[in-house]
């Protein structure tokens, strides 16, 4: 299945932080780092379409942090 949200997967953008969140426990903080993710301040998203994004990101993250 193609990812609909393949412009927002660089690293920093709206979909990779979103997994990035899921896989290492975070509760949802829709954001972005437009330069690459720490790179910067991040960005709140307020953008309909980087929303969904983000959110796709993080609902679709089937991996999680081993933290034992």
């Amino acid at each position: 299945m193609k990812n609909k949200y393949k412009e927002f997967e660089y690293h920093g953008g709206p979909f990779d932080r979103g997994g990035a969140d899921a896989f290492y426990g975070r509760p949802k903080n829709p954001h972005k780092y437009p330069n690459g993710s720490y790179n910067g301040d991040p960005v709140p998203l307020t953008d309909q379409k980087e929303l969904e994004a983000y959110h796709a990101g993080y609902d679709t993250e089937d991996d999680r942090k081993d933290y034992r």
